[in-house]
């Protein structure tokens, strides 16, 4: 009689061992498959760096030389897109790049911002000088559509994309992005990289 009830609660006690030894890990599964989390940290859409290297894109500086975007390797870049006559949403991404480079503070080195244009319209010289420090590129429209991917019903003109220093496009803004929002995104990337 006494023999059977060590054996039961000896019994008890190895289930109770194996059922806390168990719990972390069916709680990790419900959480994963039926709970589903929902929060992501961050505001952009990440990208996989692997599907966008970039490309030749036929760029050149204004005055016509050579100047490609694989020569900003080695920084983070901001990267816009417009035409040369660049209405107000371009004026306001112009703006919001240098703002935001500005907002990493000593981190601001590490951030080139560039806008690549896609026509052959001419630049208003008063806009080059308001954005002073923003280096512009003409590209071939065509191999560029090709390669920035853009939310469904907008264009690539529409966002603005990050790239990373080994060269990747890797993260896309939404159209109409909230700068508070980029600029936690943009400081996160450049905490967590230690290249750039």
């Amino acid at each position: 009689m006494e023999q059977n009830k060590q054996r039961r609660l000896g019994r008890w006690k190895l289930m109770l061992v194996v059922a806390v030894c168990a719990a972390p890990m069916i709680a990790s599964y419900l959480t994963y498959y039926v709970i589903k989390p929902s929060g992501r940290t961050n505001y952009g859409d990440l990208l996989d760096p692997r599907l966008y290297p970039i490309p030749p894109l036929e760029s050149k500086a204004l005055d016509g030389a050579p100047a490609k975007l694989e020569d900003y390797k080695g920084k983070w870049v901001m990267l816009q897109v417009a035409g040369g006559d660049c209405p107000e949403t371009c004026k306001n991404s112009l703006l919001a790049l240098r703002q935001l480079r500005l907002m990493q503070g000593k981190e601001m080195e590490r951030l080139e911002r560039v806008w690549l244009v896609t026509d052959d319209k001419p630049i208003d010289t008063v806009l080059m000088r308001e954005y002073d420090g923003t280096d512009i590129l003409r590209v071939n429209p065509k191999l560029l559509q090709a390669w920035l991917p853009a939310d469904q019903g907008t264009t690539a003109e529409n966002h603005i994309y990050m790239i990373d220093p080994l060269g990747n496009l890797m993260m896309r803004f939404p159209k109409d992005a909230d700068p508070n929002k980029m600029k936690k995104d943009i400081g996160k990337l450049l905490r967590a990289s230690s290249i750039g």
